[in-house]
């Protein structure tokens, strides 16, 4: 059997590791944690075990499962779990609303389930842009920037609309304040941390796309969450899985040396936590399943000029996205589904996440905690409502009650009572926010995000390393966004990389997002256009 050597156990790692395990290879996986999953992993509250023995769970922010997944689907469908017929993919139940709420207003209340029809969905639509204070205008110009977008062809859009802002590209700098609040900066800012400014049309467009369809789709759950904590209904089923197949788990191992010999890689050096000595672990094939911070890390001047697709990653940029959670001796109803807080200077949404488990939230801690509202901030450059600076020049205290703040000013009378009355027993701040002295903080975990013209420096799994492939959500894929999905979908064409080099037919399911099949012949049309150097149809 051939040995590969997955460095890193977030999704991407565990998803690689699934899919050549079960092709026969010899497999071991690398983290440097105790814990796998990476940023979606349930991380123990420090000293929160009490009368029951199991610590609350915290996390660095929510997980949800937007309907238009299907990687990842797929590889949770075959991960056993007790007596769900599809495995951990049973324990994903759906939302049935969503909140948006404005500071000092009225918040607004939606059903996340689908409408019957597109009559339907563009009346509901219609109705709530009004609401927000969106004219009819500015709707149909909308309508018709994304018109523009799903005619685009691919070259078009790799070539062009990645060079073109969100915020450019839907002329919101001329618009209402509705306008740019929600379609402008609403879903970019508030759900992948990314500015309207600054982000790629290529890739917002897509992910707007997405999101919106799944709302006129009725075979199809819009958005879902687990069941669980991640890790009970999850990543920890999933690892016992892996072990019953055969894969080996090294853990902690902090990697801090690749061995780049002749355009191939002969080894990875890395150091085991508490211990003084490296080790050098050899394998047939390597995984780099590693966020790009690790990656830049690693990539010396040598094997950036060895490897020009390495060397491109330092163009990249991140941003904060952490989660802060809340835990209360009562549920906090809240919303059925998430909150996104729409005038809140760090873009917080949220999710009253017991409602959605299996479990009661009694089984954590020590007994008492019946409520849990996960919070996450995505916007750390804002300064806020009560200190007045932004959240990365704030303390972790500060932070708690900035984030209860802005909460509070922006619910309903109903909502906020609730959190009132409540009594909050204990609060966790993602630990990857590290606070060397009260106003300063450093992110350990950032969220890359898709900046005008970065589609030109991100590498596919194949960056020109003979036995080495990349496996992260940085890679080039159809999901096109840091996500859960991504990085699924990333592993699996790493996969696909050593199954091509050993001859092995039985590849892995790459699949394209969908988009309406009505839109393919003006695709063709305007790659027709854009060879001819012509605009879109409908710019």
């Amino acid at each position: 059997m051939k040995k590969v050597l997955v460095c890193g156990g977030g999704i991407a790692g565990l998803t690689a590791a699934h899919e050549l395990i079960k092709r026969g290879f010899d497999v071991k996986i690398l983290e440097r944690r105790d814990q796998v999953g990476g940023k979606a992993r349930s991380i123990n509250v420090p000293d929160s075990e009490g009368s029951t023995g199991n610590p609350l769970p915290g996390e660095h922010g929510f997980r949800f499962f937007p309907g238009f997944y299907k990687h990842l689907d797929e590889t949770m469908a075959s991960i056993p779990y007790k007596d769900n017929k599809r495995g951990v993919l049973d324990n994903l139940v759906p939302t049935s609303e969503m909140l948006f709420s404005r500071a000092f207003a009225q918040d607004i209340e939606l059903p996340s389930e689908p409408p019957e029809n597109v009559r339907e969905f563009l009346s509901f639509f219609r109705a709530f842009t009004q609401t927000l204070g969106i004219s009819l205008l500015e709707t149909l110009h909308f309508g018709r920037r994304m018109l523009s977008f799903l005619s685009s062809c691919e070259e078009r859009r790799d070539a062009e609309l990645d060079n073109i802002s969100w915020w450019n590209f839907i002329g919101a700098q001329t618009r209402s304040e509705g306008y740019r609040r929600f379609l402008g900066q609403g879903v970019t800012r508030s759900l992948v941390a990314m500015k309207a400014e600054v982000s790629s049309t290529r890739t917002i467009g897509a992910i707007y796309f997405q999101m919106v369809s799944h709302l006129i789709n009725p075979v199809s759950d819009v958005d879902r969450l687990l069941n669980g904590p991640t890790n009970d209904v999850w990543i920890n089923p999933w690892k016992e899985h892996l072990l019953d197949l055969g894969v080996a788990f090294e853990q902690p191992w902090t990697i801090n040396k690749l061995l780049l010999k002749d355009g191939k890689l002969d080894g990875i050096r890395a150091k085991k936590e508490g211990k003084g000595r490296n080790k050098t672990f050899k394998a047939d094939y390597y995984v780099l399943s590693l966020p790009l911070e690790s990656i830049l890390e690693l990539c010396t001047p040598a094997i950036n000029e060895s490897v020009p697709a390495l060397a491109a990653l330092k163009n990249l940029k991140t941003e904060w996205m952490n989660g802060i959670q809340f835990f209360f001796d009562a549920d906090i109803e809240m919303s059925k589904g998430h909150g996104l807080f729409l005038d809140s200077p760090w873009a917080l949404t949220s999710i009253s996440q017991a409602q959605f488990w299996k479990e009661p939230m009694s089984k954590y801690g020590d007994g008492n905690c019946k409520g849990l509202l996960s919070i996450v901030i995505s916007d750390w450059k804002t300064p806020g409502v009560l200190y007045g600076r932004p959240a990365e020049k704030c303390s972790a205290e500060e932070i708690k009650e900035e984030v209860w703040e802005q909460l509070l000013r922006h619910l309903d009378a109903p909502f906020r009572k609730q959190l009132v009355e409540a009594t909050l027993l204990d609060w966790f701040l993602d630990p990857a926010i590290v606070h060397p002295n009260p106003h300063e903080s450093v992110n350990l975990e950032p969220l890359l995000i898709n900046t005008v013209a970065s589609w030109k420096d991100r590498p596919t799994s194949d960056v020109g390393i003979a036995n080495a492939f990349l496996a992260s959500d940085f890679v080039r894929t159809h999901t096109d966004l840091a996500t859960m999905e991504s990085a699924n979908e990333a592993a699996k064409r790493a996969v696909n990389e050593i199954l091509k080099r050993e001859g092995i037919f039985d590849r892995t399911n790459i699949m394209k997002m969908k988009e309406w099949k009505a839109m393919d012949p003006l695709k063709r049309i305007d790659k027709y256009r854009f060879r001819k150097g012509k605009k879109n149809l409908f710019s």
